[in-house]
């Protein structure tokens, strides 16, 4: 058995949380474009997109933060900060991950992909479903669609099963 040190965790974690942010994004480009596709192909009319695109939740966050230290940001600023937003949660929730596979059971360190994919889908539940509408950063839940909510936790459990992958993979290393 190998000694628990949090540190290594948390580094191991906090990597593994941005390849996972990133796994997730390329999963979203993936969907949104056989989305589109699939709208093109069934529907001849038009997009119907007015001028300026609608902010998501990472862009309003990051006009928030800005907010509370006095600034206001642009349309295309909040565009440009959205990535950090993005990429920092998911760093942080990463080294939590990371915390909890290096202090949890030995089940958690035993099966990376499965522990990342339950990670992943409780942080769907809390973030996305419970804290997102709750800060202001999107709708109701009840008011959300059925496919965006399907969309949200395929696209957190890629995050999860990345993160548990490389997780572990880093942990072995340091």
């Amino acid at each position: 058995m190998r000694k628990r040190e949090i540190w290594k965790g948390v580094v191991a974690g906090s990597v593994a949380g941005l390849a996972g942010s990133l796994a997730m994004n390329q999963f979203q480009n993936v969907w949104t474009k056989a989305s589109e596709k699939l709208k093109a192909n069934g529907n001849k009319e038009s997009d119907n997109r007015s001028g300026q695109e609608s902010e998501d939740a990472t862009m309003k966050a990051a006009g928030k933060v800005a907010e509370s230290a006095g600034y206001h940001l642009s349309h295309e600023q909040k565009k440009r900060a959205a990535p950090f937003v993005h990429y920092g949660f998911g760093a942080a929730m990463g080294a939590l991950y990371g915390t909890v596979a290096e202090l949890g059971p030995r089940e958690v360190r035993r099966h990376p992909v499965l522990s990342g994919i339950g990670f992943g889908s409780m942080l769907f539940a809390g973030a996305d479903e419970v804290a997102v509408p709750a800060l202001g950063l999107s709708g109701k839940p009840s008011e959300t669609p059925t496919s965006s909510h399907i969309y949200a936790l395929a696209s957190h459990m890629v995050y999860g099963a990345t993160a548990g992958a490389i997780r572990k993979l880093i942990r072995a290393a340091i």
